[in-house]
Order: C-alpha cells, then structure tokens, then sequence
C-alpha cells in the first residue's frame, strides 16, 4: 500500500511542470531524491513506529518513491558508525557501477 501511493507521488512530480526552464538537469528527479533523502532521515529519527508502519512509510512509500533516500541514508549510517572508507566506497562504487549499469542497459537495449 506504502508502494503505491509513493509511486503515485512520484510520478505526480514527474509530470508535474516544475522546473522545466531548468532542462537539462534533471530537476524532477533530483526534487524526488532530495526529499525523499530528508524524509528518510527525519522519519527514521523522529518517529517512534512499530515494524509494520517502518515497512509502510520507509520502504514501502519511500522505496517507491525513491531508492536513493535508502542509499543516502544508508551512507549516513555508515558515517555515524565511523566506517569512512567504508561509506566513500559505497557511494563510489554504486555510483560508477550503476552508472556503467545505466550505459550497459542502453547499450544493450539498442541492440536488441
């Protein structure tokens, strides 16, 4: 249920006129990633909630909405645990592995 209205959400911003004047960049995108980053933390520190509405809102909304507010999230708890190396290899590798993926699929989708 989380799933879906966060997909909701997100392709209402998606078709949403903002930030058109601003293209190339993905501004819609970005708008999605930011706030949903800030949702993620906010909710994960301020809310006391019980297993089944963490499944709601946090991965069921937001993972719809979208994943990199896990990802961001996720690196802020490698940060607040003092694993440094650990969090820039993360972002580093998912970062240039998913970008290499995004390439790849492209490529692969063009030839078949």
């Amino acid at each position: 249920m989380g799933g879906a209205f966060g997909a909701v959400a997100r392709y209402l911003i998606n078709i949403s006129p903002l930030g058109s004047a601003l293209q190339p960049f993905p501004f819609h995108t970005f708008i999605i990633n930011v706030t949903g980053s800030f949702l993620i933390g906010f909710l994960a520190m301020k809310l006391e909630m019980n297993e089944t509405m963490k499944l709601l809102l946090l991965t069921g909304f937001l993972g719809a909405f979208t994943t990199f507010s896990a990802f961001e999230f996720e690196t802020f708890e490698l940060m607040r645990g003092r694993y440094l190396l650990t969090a820039i290899l993360y972002v580093g590798l998912s970062f240039t592995v998913g970008f290499i993926g995004v390439a790849a699929g492209v490529w692969l989708g063009r030839k078949v």
